[in-house]
């Protein structure tokens, strides 16, 4: 097992971690006609995001893999054996292939992905779930440059199934009713404003639309929940992470005129894994180990989270 020092805290969360540093090449994304208000104005990319997700490339360290971001979904992973580098691959897959399943699209859709880092997780959307087109927005643009490289084959084969777009989830460079599904896959904790995201989410959805959200929150309204969780994690001492409630994102859509809203916790689905394959190079005490612990204590917990734009 490898065993990383943290005597010295990161600058944010994850960075200084012995991340590598990102591929060159020409950018080539998609311009996007800026059609309503909210998006004509860039929207600022909060630093310790801009920290994490520019020189670092998260996504080709140890952590992750495979192009993908997120903390996976275990389920049918078995946990008593040793992990691989496939099993955390197939564990990212997995948790984008729940929150596919769990949006339910009707047959060949234009969707919206929030947050689509890399473009991976767009990718396992066209190939697997009939989607018409996807629209991969992510606000940092070293993050989309990585995303046309990732899918330059694609890119260059089906130009008419995939683009990738610079907008802020709080700022969607879109038109009303642009879309038929939205999906965001652990990117919400980076969002700083769940109201000004709830109401573009139902600006861009069409009537009838559905939207899924998947990320970790804090459970309850206890307001001693965001001191203990910065207490616990780098993440958030950092600001890279929001200490966003559930009860907070399910008022933001019911207030941005979504209905059916509904959180379910997928915990179990998550935590245990990702502190197995934490295991691999922390020992247990390092802060990144807390994850665990704060789902255990009832600090943190993963969600999906859905929402349907009502019909007229």
């Amino acid at each position: 097992m490898t065993q990383i020092s943290l005597r010295r805290r990161p600058r944010c969360g994850w960075v200084g971690l012995g991340v590598p540093s990102p591929r060159g090449g020409a950018l080539h994304i998609a311009e996007v006609q800026m059609t309503q208000g909210p998006g004509t104005t860039p929207y600022p990319i909060p630093h310790a995001v801009q920290e994490a997700y520019g020189p670092a490339d998260l996504s080709s360290t140890s952590l992750f893999g495979g192009g993908f971001i997120n903390f996976g979904h275990w389920q049918d992973i078995d946990l008593d054996q040793p992990l691989t580098d496939h099993d955390r691959i197939s564990s990212q897959q997995a948790l984008y292939r729940h929150v596919l399943a769990t949006l339910a699209p009707a047959p060949e859709p234009r969707a919206l992905e929030v947050g689509s880092g890399l473009g991976v997780g767009c990718a396992v959307a066209l190939k697997e779930y009939g989607f018409a087109h996807i629209t991969g927005m992510d606000i940092h643009p070293q993050q989309l440059k990585r995303a046309e490289q990732a899918n330059a084959e694609l890119l260059a084969r089906r130009p008419e199934r995939l683009r990738f777009a610079r907008g802020a989830a709080e700022s969607m460079p879109f038109a009303e009713g642009e879309f038929d599904c939205l999906y965001s896959v652990e990117a919400a904790q980076h969002f700083r404003d769940l109201d000004a995201f709830a109401r573009e989410a139902a600006r861009v959805l069409r009537p009838g639309g559905r939207a899924v959200i998947a990320s970790f929150f804090v459970p309850d309204g206890d307001p001693a929940r965001p001191g203990r969780l910065a207490e616990l994690l780098d993440t958030y001492t950092t600001g890279l992470d929001v200490a966003h409630s559930i009860p907070q994102l399910t008022s933001s859509l019911e207030r941005a005129g979504l209905t059916g809203v509904r959180a379910t916790s997928i915990g179990a689905s998550v935590w245990p894994g990702w502190d197995r394959w934490l295991a691999r190079m922390w020992e247990p005490g390092a802060w990144p180990r807390n994850f665990l612990r704060a789902y255990r204590e009832g600090t943190l917990d993963y969600f999906t989270v859905t929402a349907q734009r009502p019909t007229p």
